[in-house]
C-alpha cells in the first residue's frame, strides 16, 4: 500500500493502525510526486490511499497513479467533500472516498471491500448524487425505472448503504435466498452485472430519499 498525506502525525497514526492488519504500507509520502518516484518497477502497488488536500487537482493525481500502477485500487481519504473535485475524481477512476472521521473498523472494512472490487462512497456523497447537486442537475433526475418492483427498490436502497445479503434479509424480514432471487431479477432488469453497478444505477434513478444531506429510508 502507498499512503500519501501531508500530515506526518496522521500518517504515523495510520501506520500504527495497519501494523497488525493485512495492509502493509510500503510507500509513505507527503506528496504525490515523491510517492510516484518511489513506486518499484518489479512490485506494483495494490492499494493507494491518498488525502488530496493541498495536492492540487485530485483527478490529476489519480490519473498519474493509474498510469503508473494500472492494477492498483485508489481511495481518497479526506476531511471535506468538494463536489466538483470528487466528480472529476470519479471520472478519473477513483475506487472510493472515505472521510477521516470514520471509525477504525469502518476504514478497514471499506478498504477490504475496495480490494474486492467494490466502489465505496460516504452517504454524504450519495446524497449529493441523488439530489443532483453534485453534478448540477437538480431538475434532471432520471425517472425511468424499468419496472423495478417495490421489493427490488427496497433492496436497491440497502445496496446504496453497502448492506450484505444477510443484512438485507434482516432489514426486510425475508430469507437470504429470497434476497438473491430478487437481486438476480433486479440485475437483469437494469442490465447490471454486479451490486456496485446496481447501486450506482439506483443513485442515478432516484431510489433513495435525502434528508438533511443524509441517506434515509433504506427499506421503505
Amino acid at each position: 500500500m502507498a499512503l500519501i498525506d501531508g500530515n506526518n502525525l496522521f500518517r504515523q497514526g495510520l501506520k500504527a493502525l495497519f501494523a497488525d492488519q493485512s495492509f502493509q504500507i510500503v510507500i509513505e509520502s507527503s506528496s504525490v510526486k515523491d510517492a510516484l518516484l518511489a513506486v518499484p518497477n518489479n512490485n506494483p502497488l495494490q492499494l493507494i490511499l491518498i488525502d488530496p488536500s493541498g495536492m492540487g487537482a485530485p483527478a490529476e493525481a489519480i490519473r498519474a497513479f493509474k498510469d503508473r500502477c494500472p492494477e492498483a485500487r485508489l481511495v481518497l481519504l479526506t476531511e471535506t467533500l468538494d463536489g466538483e473535485a470528487l466528480t472529476n475524481a470519479i471520472d478519473a477512476g477513483a475506487d472510493g472516498f472515505l472521510m477521516k472521521d470514520i471509525s477504525r473498523d469502518v476504514l478497514l472494512q471499506s478498504l477490504r471491500l475496495v480490494m474486492m472490487g467494490e466502489k465505496v462512497f460516504p452517504s454524504h456523497l450519495a446524497a449529493l448524487i441523488i439530489s443532483g447537486r453534485l453534478y448540477g442537475k437538480e431538475d434532471q433526475m432520471p425517472a425511468f425505472r424499468k419496472g423495478v418492483s417495490k421489493r427490488e427498490g427496497q433492496i436497491l436502497r440497502c445496496l446504496l448503504v453497502g448492506d450484505s445479503n444477510k443484512l438485507i434479509a434482516r432489514h426486510l424480514s425475508i430469507t437470504e435466498a429470497t434476497v438473491k432471487v430478487h437481486l438476480k431479477s433486479l440485475l437483469r432488469k437494469i442490465d447490471a452485472t454486479n451490486r456496485t453497478q446496481a447501486a450506482i444505477w439506483g443513485l442515478n434513478n432516484g431510489f433513495a430519499e435525502v434528508d438533511g444531506g443524509a441517506l434515509v429510508d433504506r427499506v421503505a
